[in-house]
């Protein structure tokens, strides 16, 4: 798993993915989510707008990433 560092005290998590280096372009983002493939802290999210705080985990074709400040 890799910490990844935000501004602020959240993030989206289509931009999360792409600051994280876990998929390479927004159209891969959408896809992924919205075909159920992200997981946050364990549970199956299609929102690409869901908001991620610090030490939250996000997991994409088995790379993950959390969220830190």
């Amino acid at each position: 798993m890799r910490d990844v560092p935000i501004d602020g005290d959240m993030i989206r998590l289509g931009q999360f993915l792409k600051l994280a280096d876990l998929i390479e372009t927004g159209g891969e983002a959408k896809v992924l989510i919205a075909s159920g493939d992200v997981t946050v802290n364990g549970e199956v999210d299609t929102r690409r707008g869901r908001q991620l705080h610090a030490g939250d985990v996000v997991a994409v074709l088995g790379r993950t990433a959390r969220v830190v400040p």
